[in-house]
């Protein structure tokens, strides 16, 4: 059964020392106006010269890696490991100037859950993300967010990201063990996982995480009840008592 919203105050769980939280990214911290969508096409129009591209590709709660194999199997592009890198090296190209062209915004909640949850000891902010590393990062940067989340001794982002899987279970597994080798403690039952579609509740409980559902993307609340999340917020607002969202 779904939880009903909690504060982090309220809810003795979320005190739990140490604490993990992964974050997806789309549709979870920030609507990036189609940015990646559009920087795909983009790509294929430029860079493969595929001019019956139209706008339609199911991306929500997929990794790049599964979005961009279907988009060669649809084209016949050959999926080599050198035409892989190509597709991805020029989409991030893209990428960064599309994120400047479209409306993108954050989300309501974002800076101050992400600024709360800064504040408590023993509290580690990562990342469980369908995207590329670098359009990970990219997409960060451009809403001025990645400051929030771990890094190690090279200055990347400790997380789970979309480069080499197919399915997001695999993506979760590995944003895990990330987190196991940058922190000193991670304990399953005090970690959580955030994020806007049934998949990340999946690959969260696939992990053995607690998994915090926000209808802040394309799934409604009852897909995403549907789902059995431990939690289905609304917004990240929600998941703040007064104090924090003031």
């Amino acid at each position: 059964m779904t939880a009903t919203a909690p504060s982090l105050q309220s809810d003795p769980i979320f005190a739990a020392r140490p604490a993990l939280w992964l974050f997806d990214i789309d549709g979870t911290l920030l609507i990036s106006g189609g940015a990646g969508q559009h920087a795909m096409l983009r790509t294929l129009e430029r860079e493969f010269e595929i001019d019956s591209v139209d706008g339609d590709i199911p991306a929500a709660g997929r990794t790049d890696f599964a979005i961009t194999s279907d988009l060669f199997e649809q084209f016949g592009i050959e999926s080599t490991e050198a035409v892989r890198e190509r597709f991805r090296e020029t989409y991030l190209t893209h990428l960064r100037d599309v994120l400047a062209e479209r409306r993108g915004r954050l989300l309501a909640g974002v800076v101050p859950l992400l600024e709360r949850l800064g504040q408590i000891d023993g509290c580690h902010l990562a990342l469980l993300t369908g995207n590329y590393y670098d359009a990970a990062l990219a997409k960060l940067e451009a809403f001025e967010i990645a400051s929030h989340f771990a890094a190690d001794a090279d200055g990347r982002l400790v997380g789970g990201f979309g480069d080499d899987f197919a399915a997001r279970n695999d993506v979760a597994a590995v944003a895990f063990e990330a987190a196991e080798t940058h922190f000193d403690t991670v304990d399953r039952d005090a970690t959580f996982v955030i994020g806007d579609t049934p998949s990340d509740v999946r690959c969260g409980r696939a992990i053995g995480a607690r998994t915090i559902a926000v209808a802040t993307g394309m799934f409604s609340r009852s897909e995403l009840a549907a789902a059995e999340p431990d939690f289905l917020v609304d917004s990240l607002d929600d998941l703040l008592d007064e104090r924090d969202s003031s």
